[in-house]
């Protein structure tokens, strides 16, 4: 049976509940999808919670989630960009944490060949995110730029979408996480008290923009290191916004489904890293929760709706975190792209709805202007 995620009254994960549903039908433009992978993202918690009760409110019993992945099930009248058994990237509002979900089909973009389930399932939320924050601040070659929580599933995109640009990137992180981001090009800098005099130290001649993913006293630190309210940008202090006038993200709903798909793109070509922490079947929704509120993932969490069991498993019934297994490991080494060759974690079984849900021969656009052989090495590339 179809099952999907709802809560019914507001309070932790606990009040989570994975509950059966009827297999929805679509209706004139949009498409029916059974989901393979979906993110979880903190803005879900303060939903659940109720702290965003008077932007965003519930109607219990709720749903919710807004990333996927996924293949077409079925299509409504009208609907000729899909077809059945199409591999797809999608986004939805409160409601991707189900193993089915009808959306319209112009949330949907073809999932690249090369990009694994479980990121193409957690993309759009961080994202779309990322690429408006550095949009909103201008950022351009030179420029030096702070994020902060740059470790973070915003963040890691943003700094990574900075240096794209030609920016020089400093992350604010805890000092576990400098590895990381020095394998990334960023500077790493840790936060908290101090924090103004520790990037004046790795940037004497100042800052240009600043990208706030976290909240708490990082508009202030902007001011203090002189930064115009016009390259200041936070995605969740909405206090700040207000207190100092800063330039916010632009309302980009028409284009998200477009910038999804270069995201997911760049992701593909290995020209971004969207580190994944952890996979937790649906039906452990509840432990995805509290390990995304202690505030300490590493790029993103992912629910993936059937996680594969393969012959000679050796870890039974073990969270192996990707922190832990990269402890120790030197950042001076080749670059090298293997995480494909790894056995799989998340996977689709066929039925009769995908005879071939390994074909994912309209997964690609045949004239993809992110793949042009001239343009595979530029660092330049156009967020706009």
């Amino acid at each position: 049976m179809p099952h999907a995620v709802k809560f019914s009254r507001y309070g932790g994960p606990e009040v989570l509940e994975v509950v059966e549903i009827a297999i929805p039908r679509p209706a004139d433009g949009e498409v029916l999808v059974e989901v393979v992978a979906a993110g979880i993202n903190p803005a879900e918690s303060a939903i659940r919670e109720g702290r965003l009760s008077e932007r965003w409110v519930s109607r219990f019993p709720q749903g919710q989630g807004s990333d996927f992945a996924g293949f077409v099930s079925a299509l409504g009248r009208g609907v000729t960009s899909f077809e059945v058994n199409d591999a797809v990237i999608g986004h939805t509002s409160r409601g991707s944490h189900a193993s089915h979900l009808v959306v319209p089909a112009t949330n949907l973009t073809p999932k690249p060949r090369r990009l694994p389930w479980e990121v193409a399932g957690s993309l759009f939320v961080v994202g779309t995110t990322a690429w408006a924050a550095v949009n909103a601040v201008g950022v351009k070659a030179g420029d030096v730029v702070v994020v902060s929580a740059a470790a973070g599933g915003v963040g890691c995109i943003a700094a990574q979408l900075a240096r794209l640009r030609g920016a020089t990137v400093i992350g604010t992180a805890s000092p576990e996480n400098f590895d990381f981001l020095r394998q990334l090009g960023v500077i790493p800098v840790a936060h908290g008290p101090g924090v103004v005099e520790r990037i004046r130290a790795v940037t004497p001649h100042g800052v240009d923009a600043y990208l706030d993913t976290h909240g708490g006293d990082n508009i202030h630190t902007a001011v203090e290191l002189g930064v115009s309210r016009y390259r200041i940008n936070t995605i969740i202090d909405w206090e700040a916004i207000d207190e100092y006038g800063l330039n916010t993200m632009a309302d980009a709903d028409s284009e998200a489904t477009e910038v999804l798909a270069k995201v997911a793109h760049l992701v593909a070509q290995h020209k971004l890293v969207v580190p994944v922490s952890d996979i937790f079947p649906l039906e452990r929704v509840r432990e995805a929760f509290v390990e995304l509120d202690r505030g300490h993932t590493r790029g993103k969490i992912v629910l993936g709706m059937q996680p594969v069991n393969y012959r000679h498993q050796r870890v039974q019934a073990v969270d192996v975190k990707e922190a832990a297994v990269t402890v120790g490991v030197s950042t001076e080494h080749p670059h090298m792209d293997v995480y494909e060759n790894l056995p799989p974690v998340i996977g689709h079984l066929p039925h009769q709805a995908h005879p071939h849900p390994s074909d994912t021969r309209r997964s690609e656009p045949a004239d993809d202007p992110l793949d042009r052989p001239q343009d595979r090495d530029r660092v330049g590339l156009p967020l706009g």
